[in-house]
C-alpha cells in the first residue's frame, strides 16, 4: 500500500510543475503587449488629442478586449490615461515621472564614457569631452592615444570656446545672444589662423550646422588640429561636446574629412541616451 502511495503521489508534483510554465510563458507575452500598446501611443504623442482605441487595435492585430485588458495596468499607474468623452488614449503623468527619473539619473559624463572609449580605440587619436562656462569650455574627460606626442589639453582645463573645435560645436546651436556674448569677451587671436574676426567666426558657425561638425584648424595650438560635435539632450538644446584631437601632420584636411561623420555619430550615440531626436544635416540627408 505504501509503495502504491507513493505512485500516486508523483502525478500530482508533476502536473503542478508543467502547469507553471504556461502561466509565466503567458504572463511574459502579456507584459510584452502592454508595453507594444504603450510604445505605440508613445510614438504618436505629438497627436494631441491621443489615438483611438480601434486604430490601436487594427494596427497591432489585437482585439479590442485585449486592448483594453492590456491597458487596464497601464490606466492604474497613470502611464496612459484615457479621454472619458472620446474614449481615445494619451501618455499620463506617470510616463512624466518615469522620464524625470531617468533624466535625473544621467550623467553627462558617465553616459559618453564608454562611447568617448571607443571612438579613440577607432581613430587612434586622444579624444576629449567638454561642457560649456560661458564664455569658455571646460574639459571634462579625456582619453589619450598610444603615441609619444601628448595633446597639452588637462581635465578641469579652460579655454575659450570661439578658438577650439569643442566650443564652436557648442556654440553653433546656442542662440545668438549666447554667441554674441562669446564675441562680446573678446576673440583674441592665439595663432595666426585663430578665427579673432566676428564675422568670420559666425560664417564658420553656419558651415558647421550644415555640416554636423567642427573643426579646429590649427586656430587654438599651432600643430593641432581638432574635429568635434555636439551633444543634445531631450530638448534638443546641446549640453556638450566631444571631440578627436592629433598633431595637423597625422590630421590632414583629407583625413579631417573621414573622421568628422564619425565623431559626428558618436555625439548622435550619446544625445540619443539623453532623449535627444536632433539629427544634424548630413545625418538626415543620407
Amino acid at each position: 500500500m505504501s509503495c502504491c502511495g507513493r505512485n500516486r503521489s508523483r502525478p500530482r508534483v508533476m502536473l503542478h510543475t508543467v502547469s507553471s510554465q504556461p502561466s509565466s510563458r503567458n504572463q511574459s507575452s502579456s507584459l510584452r503587449r502592454a508595453l507594444s500598446v504603450l510604445q505605440y501611443v508613445s510614438d504618436r504623442a505629438n497627436e494631441t488629442r491621443g489615438v483611438p482605441l480601434s486604430r490601436i487595435a487594427e494596427d497591432l492585430k489585437i482585439s479590442k478586449s485585449s486592448v483594453l485588458r492590456l491597458t487596464t495596468p497601464l490606466l492604474d499607474t497613470n502611464l496612459l490615461i484615457r479621454d472619458r468623452q472620446t474614449g481615445w488614449f494619451r501618455l499620463g503623468h506617470g510616463a512624466l515621472r518615469l522620464g524625470q527619473a531617468y533624466l535625473a539619473s544621467l550623467d553627462l559624463r558617465t553616459v559618453a564614457a564608454e562611447p568617448l572609449r571607443r571612438m579613440q580605440r577607432t581613430l587612434g587619436e586622444t579624444c576629449h569631452l567638454v561642457v560649456y562656462e560661458p564664455p569658455d569650455v571646460v574639459y571634462i574627460d579625456k582619453v589619450e592615444n598610444d603615441h609619444q606626442v601628448r595633446m597639452a589639453s588637462r581635465i578641469g582645463n579652460r579655454v575659450p570656446a570661439y578658438r577650439t573645435a569643442v566650443g564652436k560645436a557648442i556654440l553653433a546651436w546656442l542662440p545668438e545672444e549666447a554667441v554674441q556674448e562669446a564675441i562680446d569677451r573678446g576673440l583674441a587671436p592665439v595663432t595666426d589662423r585663430t578665427l579673432a574676426d566676428a564675422e568670420a567666426l559666425r560664417a564658420d558657425l553656419q558651415r558647421i550646422r550644415r555640416r554636423g561638425y567642427a573643426i579646429d584648424d590649427r586656430e587654438n595650438e599651432e600643430e593641432v588640429r581638432c574635429v568635434a560635435a555636439p551633444i543634445f539632450d531631450h530638448s534638443d538644446e546641446v549640453i556638450g561636446a566631444l571631440s578627436v584631437s592629433s598633431l595637423a601632420s597625422r590630421m590632414k584636411p583629407a583625413r579631417v574629412r573621414e573622421v568628422g561623420p564619425l565623431v559626428m555619430r558618436y555625439g548622435i550615440e550619446i544625445s540619443r541616451v539623453f532623449g535627444s531626436a536632433r539629427l544634424p544635416a548630413e545625418v538626415q540627408r543620407e
